[in-house]
């Protein structure tokens, strides 16, 4: 099927050109192609699926996390002159439009949340009317990697089998290597095209400023906030310091609020209304605090803390700036601050804990969280990771109901998740230290960003601390695997070559996550060889 995308995008949502990206996703899809778009944020990402939809024609299924997203992507998609409707447990109306579309076999579009995919009776109506496209956007809550992990993303797999296994069109805003395998791996992608692009973002004055203890940072901090122009974002760690901080920036005159996941439901959509109406100019908020934003003239973005990942840096910094003018951005950096983030990537699922999930399937077959949690006798949290790692050893099943795979013993089952579990820890753990190195690089830190997310980018930008203060050296001649190869280790298998550094190199294993080497000793020690392709 060929179609010429600019000209539908004209033509139908009134766009004259078209970003990074987006042209390359849609034809993808038109092509009959799974497809994995990683494009940041603010470079259109709800176009990608709003124009391989119009070009493919039939019914489009979109799986959105938040109400409030479904409601921006429904105003959108409304001028182009096609229907949609929204399928959600609130509203009634776009209950019944929504039915009306799918069983009258009419084009259009149908949002929804994953938590409908827990309805039997949603499922069904979705499997008759045999869709044209799945898209899935903010793929990344599909990934255990990501903030944001939502277990209800487990059963779209399932879904999209039952619906005819039409082509699916997963999109995020953050997504690293090993993010991206675990999207494709949950979601069953079939040879997925993956475009990645548009990470760059030259407005973004990056800066880390390094402080050796907390009181320092934390009065730098707050004289950083009541200086700044404009309105912005500071990330915390904790609900007790997002309080706090708000507390004290409103004492010193700065119109500040907490949010965080510990507030009910109604104060946070307060402090977001009142954010997105320039009624509160800061906001100290928590990891719960972002994801459907769409306030274009956020001016900075700070950090008290190093996040848990770059992956997650990446999406907080990417609110800023939205509108193209030039924000900053600062990570208030002290190496001690990392401890918790490496104890919390030294957890996670015990043995015990899988034993009581795999069993509790087996012998009662549930159909929900809520049921394999009465069943195990665990908490959710921790139902939710062990069913996790079951998930992506592929002997545990979901559908309508959890159940282990065919010809899987308990036994068996647990010690297949063991092993992954025992790989993401490895993984979890490179994480951290990688967002430690990203504080403490010399270099030109878009390059690295960059880099990271497999975007290939040649410093110095001149629009980060170590570019403007002349700290930036030379990238090392001596780099005897091109940056985007791959090789192999003896000891930690295959990897991709990320970046170099001075007389180290930066490799992301496929087991064992990233490391950094000493390059003239791997080479010495043919300890790294290139890669054969099969």
């Amino acid at each position: 099927m060929s179609v010429d995308v600019l000209a539908l995008a004209r033509a139908r949502l009134g766009f004259q050109t078209l970003r990074v990206g987006q042209e390359d996703a849609v034809r993808g899809v038109v092509g009959g192609r799974d497809v994995l778009a990683v494009l940041a944020t603010g470079t259109g990402k709800t176009a990608i699926y709003q124009l391989a939809g119009l070009a493919l024609g039939g019914v489009t299924v979109v799986v959105s996390p938040l109400v409030a997203l479904q409601r921006d992507q429904l105003r959108a998609l409304r001028p182009a002159g096609v229907e949609v409707a929204e399928l959600n447990a609130t509203d009634h109306a776009g209950r019944r439009a929504a039915r009306d579309l799918l069983t009258n076999d009419r084009p259009g579009f149908v949002l929804l949340s994953p938590e409908q995919l827990t309805h039997p009776d949603v499922l069904e109506l979705l499997a008759a009317s045999r869709p044209t496209l799945v898209a899935v956007d903010e793929a990344h809550l599909v990934s255990e990697w990501g903030e944001d992990f939502r277990p209800d993303y487990l059963r779209l797999a399932a879904a999209v089998r039952a619906m005819g296994r039409p082509p699916v069109l997963a999109l995020t805003a953050t997504a690293a290597p090993p993010v991206r395998k675990e999207i494709v791996h949950r979601l069953e992608m079939n040879d997925p095209a993956v475009v990645v692009g548009g990470f760059d973002r030259p407005n973004l004055n990056l800066a880390v400023f390094t402080f050796a203890d907390d009181d320092t940072k934390n009065r730098r901090l707050l004289s950083h906030v009541r200086s700044s122009r404009g309105p912005g974002i500071v990330y915390v760690g904790t609900h007790r310091h997002a309080e706090d901080l708000a507390h004290e920036l409103n004492t010193a005159g700065v119109a500040a609020q907490a949010y965080h996941a510990g507030l009910p439901a109604k104060q946070r959509r307060e402090v977001q209304d009142t954010f997105l109406d320039g009624e509160c100019r800061v906001v100290v908020a928590t990891i719960a605090f972002g994801m459907g934003i769409d306030k274009p003239d956020i001016r900075w973005v700070s950090h008290a803390e190093a996040p848990s990942s770059v992956d997650a840096y990446y999406q907080e910094i990417g609110r800023a700036g939205r509108d193209g003018e030039p924000a900053d951005i600062e990570l208030f950096f002290r190496h001690a601050d990392l401890g918790l983030n490496r104890f919390f990537a030294s957890g996670g699922v015990t043995d015990d804990d899988l034993l009581a999930v795999a069993t509790a399937i087996r012998e009662h077959r549930p159909k929900d969280i809520a049921a394999l949690v009465g069943a195990s006798g665990l908490g959710t949290a921790r139902v939710e990771r062990a069913l996790g790692r079951l998930t992506d050893a592929r002997v545990v099943a979901v559908g309508h109901q959890f159940h282990l795979a065919r010809g899987v013993d308990v036994d068996r089952a647990v010690a297949a998740a063991s092993a992954v579990e025992h790989d993401r820890r490895e993984v979890a753990r490179s994480r951290v230290e990688m967002m430690a190195a990203y504080a403490e690089y010399g270099g030109c830190r878009r390059e690295w960003l960059l880099s990271y997310f497999g975007e290939r980018y040649d410093g110095p930008c001149g629009n980060c601390d170590n570019d403007l203060a002349g700290r930036t050296a030379a990238p090392p001649e001596d780099q005897p695997f091109p940056v985007g190869s791959r090789v192999v280790h003896r000891a930690f298998g295959p990897g991709l070559v990320e970046h170099y550094d001075g007389t180290t190199m930066t490799v992301l294993f496929d087991r064992v996550g990233y490391k950094e080497l000493r390059t003239a000793f791997m080479v010495h020690n043919q300890l790294l060889q290139a890669e054969v392709a099969p």
